[in-house]
């Protein structure tokens, strides 16, 4: 109850400095920074979105870290012009989120495993979460190409040599995820990975048959 209501706060702060963003923009005639506020606003609607649509529940750390993502990259990074003010600010969201990503491919093939809908060796289990993390990644870095060519942002900033960084920063925080995920399935170990798994079979009965 306590993370929930951690989570609306959260949430609801940074819905608030979006709308007022926009308000903004539209005093000031800023039409790309409306643009980048608005769909970062949409963005933070995804989790519950997703939950909606497919019938899931998705844990409150994941929803949390898609919605902090979006907001640090697409507002904190182009409108607010971080990734000029700390050179570190593009590789660290990179990293970070290819953790994360990882993470989730990670569960979501060990949830399978583990409720016998697979079998699989940790090995593979450990490849997939690589090779999914890494996949969004390339998705994301064409998602940046495309903003940058329909909509005159500069997202690629350095061109080539930010997305072989950007994909290489993804690359360290996969392998680091997927490592940590093999690990974990070799020494049978109670974490925070156990604990995550448990909730998703328990709160999503799809998942039980």
């Amino acid at each position: 109850m306590q993370s929930a209501k951690i989570f609306k706060i959260v949430v609801n702060v940074i819905r608030s400095t979006l709308i007022f963003a926009m308000l903004a923009s539209i005093f000031y005639s800023s039409w790309q920074n409306l643009f980048i506020s608005l769909l970062t606003l949409i963005l933070t609607f995804l989790p519950a979105w997703i939950e909606k649509k497919y019938k899931i529940n998705i844990p409150l750390d994941f929803g949390l870290i898609i919605v902090l993502f979006v907001y640090a990259s697409l507002f904190l990074g182009e409108i607010n012009k971080f990734y000029y003010y700390f050179w570190w600010w593009d590789i660290f969201l990179h990293t970070v989120s290819a953790i994360a990503f990882a993470s989730i491919g990670f569960v979501i093939l060990f949830m399978l495993f583990k409720t016998n809908k697979i079998q699989s060796k940790p090995i593979w289990i450990a490849i997939f979460s690589f090779c999914f993390s890494l996949s969004i990644g390339v998705i994301w870095e064409i998602f940046e190409f495309f903003m940058d060519s329909f909509f005159g942002l500069n997202m690629q900033k350095s061109g080539l040599m930010d997305t072989m960084w950007d994909l290489i920063s993804n690359c360290v925080g996969a392998i680091t995820a997927s490592l940590i995920g093999f690990i974990y399935m070799k020494g049978n170990q109670k974490s925070y990975l156990s604990k995550l798994v448990d909730f998703l079979i328990k709160s999503n009965s799809v998942l039980k048959y």
